[in-house]
């Protein structure tokens, strides 16, 4: 059977995925869900996405409970505040949401097949701007239309990426966290390296109709924060601010993806996991805090492969 190919139709997909991020996307989280196959994009072909997902971090819900929320909402009506323990789980809860918060992500992203086993890309998640690469190290590298000796359904890929993301780190548009920005003015930005070694099984010779993939991902970040109150005080004297603070911590998880669809266009659910021990921060006032908790991210993506028209 001939399967025909129009551009024009091809993009009538992404279209609507660049309109759905627009609506839905809402922070400028750097992208941790984890779609990619154990095969990297077939050199000279693209492959474009828009991946949706929910960013789920015990650390963050742990520290945002009805008590934090109420002396916040308290604290912005007020032209003095007196430093408590209140104003400590204030700077907790901030962090905390810098750190990994709890709230949907999105990204828009592109790939090219530079050479037969590397391919590199570029994500857009909303304010973080995301360069990844991926090596191929096990399995064929053809096409659908053209596979490679061996590839058949079941045939196993293997590669390992490298992702940089950087951007300026801002509090979710959550209600109590925009009143303890007001209170605190507390600033940040980070830094993350991602590193997902992916395994995969094909559905059909190189993944025809999709695959299902898994792994291991390795994560660091650096952050820089710092906090500069002006209605914050002990007793008459106001609380001085914490200049920019540096820190960095390391994440450990796994992940599993099904990559589902036909040749040119595939759905792609997936489910990633991290532990994480975010390490000491310094506060306001002499303080400090400790942080670690699990993540979990599910998400779904589109993938919309454009094949190598100009391959002989």
């Amino acid at each position: 059977m001939k399967i025909s190919f129009s551009f024009a139709t091809a993009w009538r997909p992404a279209g609507l995925f660049a309109a759905s991020a627009l609506l839905l996307a809402t922070s400028c989280t750097a992208p941790r869900a984890i779609v990619a196959t154990g095969k990297v994009t077939p050199q000279g072909e693209f492959r474009v996405g828009y991946n949706q997902g929910f960013n789920v971090a015990t650390a963050s819900l742990s520290k945002a409970g009805a008590a934090v929320k109420e002396a916040a909402s308290q604290a912005l009506t007020q032209q003095k505040v007196d430093y408590t323990d209140a104003t400590t789980q204030l700077q907790a809860a901030a962090l905390a949401y810098v750190l990994d918060p709890v709230q949907p992500t999105a990204d828009l992203n592109i790939r090219y097949g530079i050479v037969p086993r590397l391919d590199a890309g570029y994500k857009y998640a909303f304010g973080s701007h995301v360069l990844d690469t991926q090596y191929q190290f096990l399995g064929p590298t053809g096409t659908p239309e053209d596979p490679g000796a061996g590839a058949t359904t079941g045939t196993t890929y293997g590669s390992i990426g490298l992702q940089f993301a950087t951007q300026r780190a801002k509090l979710p548009g959550l209600s109590f966290l925009s009143d303890i920005n007001s209170l605190l003015n507390f600033r940040a930005t980070r830094n993350d390296l991602l590193v997902p070694l992916t395994f995969s099984n094909s559905f059909g010779p190189e993944e025809e109709i999709g695959a299902i993939s898994y792994g291991l991902v390795y994560a660091h970040s650096w952050v820089s924060y710092g906090f500069a109150p002006t209605k914050l005080f002990n007793g008459s004297v106001q609380v001085p601010e914490l200049t920019l603070q540096k820190r960095d911590f390391s994440s450990f998880g796994g992940f599993v993806n099904l990559k589902l669809g036909y040749r040119y266009f595939y759905v792609i659910p997936a489910v990633s996991l991290f532990y994480q021990n975010y390490g000491d921060y310094a506060l306001l006032n002499g303080q400090s805090t400790s942080l670690s908790g699990v993540t979990v991210v599910p998400s779904l993506g589109f993938q919309l492969r454009l094949p190598n028209l100009f391959k002989q």
